[in-house]
């Protein structure tokens, strides 16, 4: 995207180049100045400038950028990124009409380099164009992959984990270690994913999953680094940030770690077949097999979907997941009076005696609403990207076909016309009381859209809650947290196509309680 533009875009290798390719664009518009005619009616937009555009509007964070824009010029915008045409809507009327009204106009999502030569050449699910495939993949993952049956078969998993992260903190409070909270989480995370996806902790000491975890962490890098290639033409076959080639290492490295993990899947598959080596459960590899071995399938899926699709997964559901917990704590720590009034809650419908579990979620609203608050203020896509497949209306104004289409959930979550006088206040309540009580964060309300909205909302959204909700739990109800440094916590928010913190946070922990976990996982979490 646009994150590091004042970084990457003005260098010694690409400033000549920019020049010249500024002179043309100035002649061409001097060209179309002269000629006679009528255009759409494009939304208001800001002063451009030659070849960039608006792209030096939108550093050094697209989405704060673009609620400035949008409080000076309107809630719809109107920008050239470079050589890409771009609508921003940053109100929940605008999102509605772009995410509901004409949802056929904008079901599509464009593909920056990084992300279609990561993903096979477009071979996953979240990038993929919607037509046939994408219609397959998201019925099998709304009806099998991460359908409510897998999650619920899979929730000892997740459990484990939980108890095992709270070990782990324990482990640290005892050696008066402070903790790196990121890190921790992105962990404890990664081993939930993995051992759901394919049987096997991210943590572990083996090849594979060190590699996953390297890979991961490289692809979140790439795919938020402004690339010259995806927005001004004359670049798009010229790689002068030497993008191209860090990215097909990174490729080749995570081809070569698929082909290990899926050839040696394939021969326990069939040792299973042959009855050597028992039935197992299966995870989501074993379910992706199985699409792949499906000769009467809708869609043939190839071993290159299978790759991609694990990309998709192991991105997605690490980074995102893992800074959701890390902002929640953060504003806990720095409103001591949610917290105690969330640890409250807790000791009065858990105990003391034992660890909270994803059963206890739907009596906690209080706990609900601190994750749902946290999603407000600190929505881990902070934009919605689309693409408009044809021309269509937007609140009276004409989007071409081809544009990007950025739908602004974090300046939305922060209107204060949906969120009262005082929008940027970290206060749980709001999810308890009026119109917001017993708000869903899955798409149906235009104010509060942490997962996007319609067809292709996020398909791991309920997932994601029971890992945010069961971890934050277990941290709240186990630990004080004490930043390194003192309080307050510093809310910087850093580059990326998610919204990471710009600092780390690194605390210390004392335990607050120390609860068995859950019984039927004690013996599984020991002698783990």
């Amino acid at each position: 995207m646009a994150e590091a533009v004042a970084r990457d875009l003005f260098t010694p290798t690409t400033l000549p180049v920019l020049l010249v390719a500024g002179l043309a664009a100035v002649l061409y518009a001097l060209r179309r100045l002269l000629r006679s005619g009528t255009g759409p009616r494009l939304p208001p937009s800001p002063f451009a400038l030659p070849v960039l555009g608006h792209l030096h509007l939108l550093a050094p964070l697209p989405h704060q950028a673009l609620h400035r824009l949008a409080a000076r010029h309107g809630p719809l915008l109107y920008l050239r990124l470079g050589s890409v045409p771009a609508v921003a809507a940053c109100s929940p009327d605008a999102a509605r009409e772009v995410l509901k009204i004409h949802e056929a106009a904008f079901l599509d999502r464009p593909k920056p380099t990084a992300v279609h030569r990561l993903t096979y050449g477009g071979q996953d699910f979240s990038f993929s164009a919607y037509g046939p495939f994408w219609r397959f993949m998201k019925r099998a993952c709304v009806h099998e992959l991460l359908a409510g049956r897998t999650l619920d078969r899979l929730a000892h998993v997740r459990r484990e984990e939980v108890a095992r992260f709270v070990g782990s903190l324990r482990q640290s409070a005892a050696d008066g270690a402070a903790v790196d909270v990121d890190a921790a989480l992105m962990g404890f995370t990664g081993d939930i994913i993995s051992r759901m996806v394919m049987s096997r902790r991210f943590t572990g000491d083996d090849n594979d999953t060190e590699e996953m975890r390297s890979v991961v962490a490289e692809t979140a890098e790439l795919t938020g680094t402004f690339n010259l290639q995806d927005y001004i033409g004359v670049f798009k076959h010229w790689d002068v940030q030497g993008l191209g080639k860090r990215i097909d290492a990174v490729h080749r490295r995570f081809d070569a770690m698929m082909e290990r993990i899926l050839t040696a899947r394939d021969a326990e598959r069939r040792r299973r077949e042959a009855g050597d080596g028992g039935e197992g459960a299966k995870d989501v590899l074993d379910m992706l097999f199985d699409m792949h071995e499906d000769e009467a399938a809708e869609m043939r899926f190839t071993r290159d979907n299978i790759k991609a699709f694990m990309l998709d997964i192991f991105a997605a559901g690490t980074d995102t997941t893992t800074i959701t917990l890390e902002w929640a704590l953060s504003e806990l720590i720095n409103h001591p009076a949610v917290l105690r009034k969330a640890q409250a809650e807790l000791d009065a419908v858990v105990g003391t005696d034992r660890l909270a579990d994803e059963s206890d979620i739907p009596r906690l609203p209080y706990l609900q609403a601190v994750a749902k608050e946290t999603l407000r203020l600190h929505p881990t896509g902070p934009l919605v990207v689309r693409r408009s497949i044809e021309q269509c209306t937007v609140g009276g104004y004409d989007v071409p076909a081809g544009a990007t289409v950025f739908v602004n959930v974090w300046a939305i979550g922060r209107d204060p016309a949906c969120w009262g006088p005082d929008p940027l206040a970290f206060r749980p309540e709001r999810f308890l009381e009026g119109e917001n009580a017993g708000m869903d964060v899955r798409g149906q309300h235009f104010h509060l859209l942490p997962f996007g909205s319609g067809r292709r909302i996020c398909p791991g959204a309920s997932l994601a809650m029971l890992v945010v909700q069961a971890a934050l739990a277990a941290m709240v109800q186990c630990f004080e947290w004490r930043p390194v440094g003192g309080a307050p916590v510093d809310m910087e928010e850093g580059p990326g196509l998610t919204l990471p913190r710009k600092h780390p946070l690194n605390c210390t922990v004392t335990p607050r309680l120390d609860p068995l976990p859950v019984a039927a996982d004690v013996a599984a979490t020991a002698e783990a």
